[in-house]
């Protein structure tokens, strides 16, 4: 393949595998295989079939700092390409809780990406009870009285969070805490794909957003747009004809897509809509 290619995981599956390019970071071509050539010899430690099922079970309890010590105690070699953006959260999270702040990640609890940056925070806390993930802000309302005695509150994002469920949240913890210390971990290009379907949402009837609905970043985008005006979101083509009475009443569509979602969806979409 010319382009590098992305493996996008949910939980321990393989959702999708595709080429992306580099500059972008947007996905280019869904393919079905690849294969990978050792760039020199391994030698794998002995008893390997223990040691990487020791690893499969611990991925399920442990946290990913002790997933990763694991790995490198059965003799393994890690290498870890975790995206930068998701890095830099994790990074921030261990620095709030080290500094005695109770943590708050914005985030869906559920999420891969929210688990691993909880559990960065938690392994350099106090205790659990100083690190709390919140999806909204009734989550926030439940726990009032604990952030009204915290001495310190601190804030990180998920990456594909929206930059509004940042200003209301902060909104109503600036009148609650006696410090409050943000750290905007959204992801830029998500920050900035958000701001362009707004753009575009306000000029149109109908908005369709292309891509997984098991991705955070599309499916943020399409709530975000619904606050706009009528939205639909679909994986592919196929699912337009479930809303086709919708779009022929629309004269001013817009199209936009998540991060993960390839060119040739985008274009199918497109065609698919001049048959309406």
């Amino acid at each position: 393949y010319n382009n590098p290619i992305r493996m996008e995981l949910f939980d321990d599956e393989i959702d999708s595998i595709r080429t992306f390019d580099v500059f972008s970071q947007k996905s280019i071509d869904k393919i079905n295989e690849f294969s990978i050539t050792p760039s020199r010899e391994f030698i794998y430690p002995e008893n390997v079939e223990d040691a990487v099922n020791k690893i499969k079970e611990d991925m399920g309890k442990n946290t990913n700092e002790d997933v990763f010590l694991n790995i490198k105690n059965a003799g393994f070699e890690l290498v870890d390409l975790t995206c930068l953006d998701v890095k830099k959260v994790q990074n921030k999270a261990v620095e709030l809780a080290k500094d005695n702040y109770f943590v708050i990640i914005l985030g869906k609890k559920e999420h891969p990406e929210v688990k691993a940056i909880y559990s960065y925070a938690l392994n350099n806390a106090k205790d659990s009870s100083c690190v709390y993930v919140a999806h909204d802000i009734s989550a926030l309302v439940e726990i009032e009285d604990k952030i009204k005695n915290a001495n310190k509150v601190g804030i990180v994002l998920q990456t594909t969070q929206t930059k509004e469920f940042l200003f209301e949240v902060v909104d109503y913890l600036s009148k609650i805490c006696k410090v409050l210390k943000v750290q905007n971990t959204i992801c830029p290009s998500t920050a900035l794909r958000q701001q362009e379907a707004k753009n575009l949402a306000y000029e149109s009837d109908l908005m369709i957003v292309a891509g997984s609905k098991k991705s955070a970043n599309t499916t943020h985008l399409a709530t975000l747009l619904k606050e706009i005006t009528n939205t639909i979101h679909i994986e592919d083509e196929n699912e337009l004809d479930k809303y086709s009475d919708l779009i022929k009443k629309s004269n001013n569509i817009g199209i936009t897509a998540g991060a993960s979602t390839p060119d040739d969806i985008i274009n199918k979409v497109m065609e698919k809509l001049k048959t309406y």
